[in-house]
């Protein structure tokens, strides 16, 4: 894997790599763009198995939150920091030892909450760098991100059923969620509200039996539930699923969930499209954790982070008006309209 060829290719500014035997932390935080702002993008805490799989999907991921940014109109760049641990490794020591590393980049780089981090590792962190966010409301902060994020995907939800049916009544529409983790347990529960009919399906059985009793939802097993009969699949857990198998197996009319990076490869949009299945791009729909923090950046405000997360809808709506008037896929269309902005702030940064 040739990683110097990657980050030409995709554009990534910086990938630095940090390790301190002391504490056995090992470290990448990938800078994809500070064109906007500051690039801020969550830790995610994993066991990759090698050094290529972890840089390769911390540059990913920290593109995708450069459109992210870019599309919802934060004034933030894209970045993503991993270590490479097992959950039972982290410490005290470890976590203060990243957030020296954060630190080092003075604030080119803003870390937050991800997989295998919670906010109590985020307290730990803020110890040694003010470059963190994603605080409890007791402190200051904008609290847990995963209501927002659910509460953002139910937003753009709306916007694919107008597209699709028409209408944007959750009433009569059957949802299959896969992962009952925070933000999918956080979307079931709105979607219940909504009057939508529901399957859900987690590896945790006990998350699965506590939706069916309290929301009168079905079951489906994991590796099922993407064939699930439904008018929306909503993918809430790890990426990576929708490949061209999985993709032919879907019986939906939307796809349209929180997971990071649900399509295997970003050309699958494109099976998706034949299909005559409406996809709404990962990182428009999911950006209500992000846009919840950017606000705590800001000074946070409940009421105004709600008001920005409600503008996933509109967002949505320009991505499908853009991809119907170009004869492209929505993701195709969104990354787009993210490019356009940001090719605007190179322009400034340019000069005359």
């Amino acid at each position: 894997m040739d990683l110097f060829n990657i980050m030409a290719k995709e554009g990534h500014e910086q990938l630095v790599v940090s390790t301190d035997p002391e504490t056995g932390l090992k470290a990448i935080i990938a800078i994809h763009s500070t064109l906007l702002g500051p690039s801020l993008g969550g830790c995610r805490f994993w066991a990759y198995k090698t050094f290529e799989e972890a840089a390769a999907d911390a540059l990913r991921l920290s593109k995708a939150m450069t459109y992210k940014a870019a599309i919802n109109g934060l004034n933030l760049g894209g970045g993503k920091a991993v270590i490479c641990a097992k959950p039972g490794e982290k410490t005290p020591a470890l976590l203060r030892a990243f957030g020296r590393f954060v630190d080092s980049l003075a604030g080119l780089y803003v870390t937050a909450e991800d997989v295998g981090m919670t906010m109590a590792d985020l307290e730990t962190i803020r110890g040694v760098t003010r470059y963190a966010a994603g605080f409890p409301e007791a402190m200051g902060g904008s609290g847990d991100p995963s209501p927002m994020t659910a509460r953002g995907v139910l937003n753009g939800m709306r916007a694919c059923l107008k597209e699709a049916f028409g209408s944007d009544s959750f009433r009569d529409r059957t949802v299959a969620v896969q992962g009952l983790g925070k933000v999918g347990r956080n979307l079931v529960g709105l979607l219940h509200q909504e009057g939508a009919r529901l399957i859900v399906s987690d590896l945790d059985v006990s998350r699965m039996k506590t939706a069916a009793s309290e929301l009168q939802a079905k079951t489906m097993q994991p590796n099922r539930i993407h064939a699930a009969d439904c008018d929306i699949f909503a993918p809430c857990a790890m990426g990576g699923l929708l490949n061209p198998v999985a993709i032919s197996k879907l019986r939906c009319r939307i796809v349209a969930g929180s997971a990071n990076n649900p399509l295997a490869n970003r050309a699958d949009a494109k099976l998706l499209h034949r299909r005559r299945i409406l996809y709404a791009p990962d990182y428009v729909i999911n950006a209500g954790g992000l846009i919840n923090v950017a606000c705590e950046m800001e000074g946070y405000q409940k009421e105004k982070a709600e008001t920005r997360v409600a503008g996933i809808t509109e967002n949505l709506v320009r991505v499908f008006a853009r991809a119907n008037e170009e004869k492209v896929t929505p993701l195709e269309a969104a990354d787009r309209l993210a490019e356009e902005r940001l090719a605007k702030a190179r322009a400034g940064r340019s000069g005359p």
